[in-house]
């Protein structure tokens, strides 16, 4: 029985995940064979997370200090702000000026818990977004110009890989409540096409962010949970905060659902950038 829960719940996950693709399937011919290859990537990378789940279901049972979370849901952008260089370029928009597609999400984390109260953490959350459209003045992208009118192909990634400490400092049986620090790798990049011509702005780089997780258990397999990384600084900033509900199904599986908010940025003399995204997240948990 619980097999078959664990299998179910991982089901649903992958059909949510590709609604928004088969959604769009229809509605006009790919024009870019980089776009299809970018989600036939997506796809075979999902599919390939989802075999080895599969394949290596064991019934869990939850006090062994294991816990893997897969999440996927649709990304929207907010907004997505871009001026490169950052003291002379043409600042515009991937979103408003250009129309931004509405994307599948994934990530997973693993979660490792030392003692009671310590808690380490791996999660990789990739992200690329492509905006396309025309905009009605010259732009000025890596300092490269696009004349105005062009058909232009914008695409913007931000990859995530995150080492992360918590201590719960509360813990009992109402209410969780950790706070820890997040190493974060960020693979992030702004590429501009149009008229025969390209510009890219790229940078890996490494950012230290605070982390936090509140769970309050309203019933016996009901729990809310607010959980995130965030940080500010006159450079920039990073904010990516789940806030939703967990319902247990089994022992060891829990299905999650709710919303999550990734934003944040950078402005110098190189790169301006600023991007706010939305997530319609559901996800599954093993404990194990």
């Amino acid at each position: 029985m619980k097999i078959r829960i664990i299998i179910l719940s991982v089901l649903m996950l992958l059909v949510c995940s590709f609604m928004p693709v088969l959604a769009q399937t229809g509605e006009g011919e790919v024009n870019s064979s980089d776009e299809a290859v970018d989600k036939r990537s997506w796809g075979d990378n999902f599919i390939d997370v989802m075999g080895f789940l599969l394949s290596n279901t064991v019934i869990p049972t939850p006090d062994n200090g294991k816990t893997l979370d897969l999440e996927s849901g649709v990304i929207y952008t907010g907004y997505s702000d871009v001026r490169i260089p950052g003291d002379t370029g043409t600042l515009f928009s991937l979103s408003d000026d250009l129309k931004a597609d509405v994307i599948p999400s994934f990530r997973a984390r693993f979660t490792q818990r030392l003692g009671e109260r310590h808690n380490l953490s791996l999660l990789i959350a990739p992200l690329r977004v492509v905006s396309k459209g025309s905009i009605g003045e010259d732009i000025n992208f890596d300092d490269i110009t696009f004349l105005a009118d062009t058909d232009l192909k914008g695409t913007y990634w931000f990859n995530s890989y995150r080492l992360t400490y918590r201590y719960d400092f509360v813990k009992n049986f109402k209410t969780d409540l950790g706070i820890g620090f997040t190493v974060k790798i960020r693979e992030a990049g702004i590429m501009l096409e149009g008229g025969g011509q390209k510009g890219k702005k790229t940078n890996v780089g490494f950012v230290p962010i605070v982390n936090f997780r509140y769970n309050q258990y309203l019933a016996e397999r009901l729990t809310l949970q607010v959980e995130g990384d965030a940080l500010a600084a006159p450079q920039g900033r990073a904010e990516d905060v789940f806030a939703g509900v967990l319902y247990r199904l089994a022992d060891g599986v829990r299905l999650k659902l709710g919303y999550r908010l990734l934003e944040g940025g950078a402005d110098n003399d190189k790169t301006y950038n600023f991007a706010l995204f939305h997530y319609g997240v559901v996800g599954v948990q093993f404990g194990f």
